[in-house]
């Protein structure tokens, strides 16, 4: 039983660290797809959206990949766990209010608690992606450990998970990308 938005014929649940590559992979499928047939869904989205409202911030400036936002991750990521233990849903239910097209990519999930949740709603249509990258990638890409970010359970949470439906290798070897997100976009449309 779908709570809020259409039926979907595909949810693909996309996690992975920091910097490797979730939103790259996400983009690029549904730039393929079509944004007419594939929706890019984001559950930072809303939880950004709500914590500016409630702190008095700019949002706009919490979507991007500023140092406006770094200065807020650690206490969002306090702030959206104490929302979660009240309602696991909270996010989710946001996210796919409205939504019209029949795949569906979400793009940052972090909990397990997120795919249990698309699970109970969506049913064998939800399938799970890993995106992975090496260190020395993710570093080239930017990214530096942040105590109390990378450590936390939104980088952390699905790192146990366990057999993903998925695993896209995103360590800086294009060919190798574009083979794996073409394997993807076959299973897609066959969907369709």
């Amino acid at each position: 039983m779908a709570p809020l938005g259409g039926a979907p014929r595909l949810v693909l649940l996309f996690s992975g660290k920091r910097k490797s590559g979730k939103d790259f992979v996400t983009e690029a499928l549904q730039s393929r797809l079509g944004a007419d047939v594939c929706a890019v869904l984001r559950l930072s989205g809303p939880l950004k959206e709500q914590y500016a409202q409630e702190h008095g911030l700019n949002f706009q400036r919490l979507l991007d990949a500023s140092t406006y936002k770094e200065a807020f991750r650690r206490d969002m990521i306090r702030w959206g766990e104490e929302k979660r233990q009240t309602d696991p849903g909270f996010f989710c239910r946001k996210i796919v209010d409205g939504v019209s097209q029949p795949i569906w990519l979400v793009s940052d999930t972090r909990r397990v608690s997120d795919i249990q949740w698309f699970r109970e709603a969506y049913g064998a249509v939800t399938q799970t992606v890993r995106v992975v990258a090496l260190e020395q990638s993710r570093q080239q890409r930017g990214w530096v450990f942040t105590p109390g970010v990378d450590d936390a359970e939104s980088e952390c949470g699905l790192d146990n998970f366990g057999d993903f439906d998925w695993v896209i290798e995103n360590h800086g070897d294009e060919q190798r990308l574009e083979e794996q997100l073409e394997t993807l976009i076959e299973f897609i449309r066959a969907r369709l």
